[in-house]
């Protein structure tokens, strides 16, 4: 899948959520969807970094400490 496939899954999951929502006002969209797509993202991440914290983060250009403060967030590293 390229990144143009998955730009288009979440701006379909987003109309379907706006639909959803039939006029209701939203409310931290923003944070809803970064936490949301952010749990998967460390899952496999971590899982073809071979759970290498260091490769991961590099990975995914973030600081080691950042990517373990997510990790504990998530629950996915004690």
């Amino acid at each position: 899948m390229s990144k143009k496939q998955i730009e288009e899954v979440v701006r379909v999951s987003l109309l379907e959520y706006f639909k959803d929502l039939r006029g209701t006002e939203p409310d931290g969209v923003y944070d809803m969807l970064v936490r949301i797509v952010e749990k998967p993202l460390l899952e496999v991440v971590m899982e073809q970094a071979g759970q290498n914290q260091s490769r991961a983060a590099l990975w995914l250009g973030l600081n080691r400490n950042t990517l373990r403060k997510k990790l504990v967030e998530h629950k996915l590293s004690k």
